[in-house]
């Protein structure tokens, strides 16, 4: 009888797996056609998000099935700790097949991957948004996520705050874009210089390197150069 209870004293003091880990990478799986958009080429949308923990456990979230249905539509998630805590969360594009793209925000919550937030969807099939990225770009300790909205058609630059609930809207700017029709990557990102984030995209026509940053509140671009081979590389690399 004593035997048994040290063996369960010890087990009810041992976290659970995965309990005290961060998320160490994620992926994408379960490729689907049920969408077809293929804004990316020859990516295919996805219906399976998967995370490894720093523990080796593997946590996976599957949108099989949902109603409406919906798919990740993105070459890989992004990973940042949004809120705080010391554990990472995953950024996505997640399509609802009805009413086009949103960005949404996963968390692990007691061992499972939890939607903690999500953009209102674009409202058409077939619309999507392209991430530029993570930060904090306004400068009020709190991490926001930058996107194009539409960057074959609306070229819309929106930021928004994350609260650790929800996602609220801060910024936005025209006549900007990050990626082409077909292409499998997207174009620009985000810089710290002077400890500011700052967001790197093109304008609309494709020709110009524009660097958006915060002035107090206010959003403000700046044209860094022409988009010339190499340029935008050198922009993300250097002040």
């Amino acid at each position: 009888m004593k035997a048994v209870l040290v063996s369960l004293v010890l087990m009810l003091g041992e976290p659970a797996l995965g309990q005290n880990a961060d998320i160490g990478k994620a992926w994408y799986d379960k490729d689907s056609d049920i969408y077809g958009h293929r804004i990316m080429g020859r990516i295919a949308e996805h219906l399976r998000l998967n995370a490894e923990l720093t523990d080796g456990t593997v946590v996976t979230l599957d949108l099989s099935g949902g109603k409406p249905a919906h798919v990740f539509e993105d070459m890989a998630p992004r990973l940042a700790d949004m809120d705080g805590d010391g554990v990472r969360e995953l950024i996505v594009i997640e399509t609802d097949v009805t009413a086009g793209a949103a960005l949404a925000i996963y968390g692990l919550r007691n061992g499972a991957l939890e939607k903690l937030a999500e953009t209102p969807h674009i409202g058409s099939p077939f619309r999507w948004l392209a991430p530029v990225g993570v930060g904090d770009f306004n400068g009020d300790g709190r991490m926001d996520v930058a996107y194009i909205d539409r960057p074959h058609l609306a070229k819309l630059l929106r930021v928004w705050s994350f609260d650790g609930h929800s996602l609220t809207e801060i910024a936005r700017a025209s006549g900007l874009t990050n990626h082409r029709i077909g292409d499998e990557v997207i174009a620009g990102g985000v810089r710290t210089c002077g400890g500011q984030d700052q967001m790197v995209m093109l304008s609309g026509d494709w020709k110009r390197i524009v660097v958006a940053q915060f002035e107090g509140n206010e959003l403000a671009l700046d044209i860094s150069g022409a988009n010339t081979s190499g340029a935008l590389s050198e922009t993300l690399k250097n002040c």
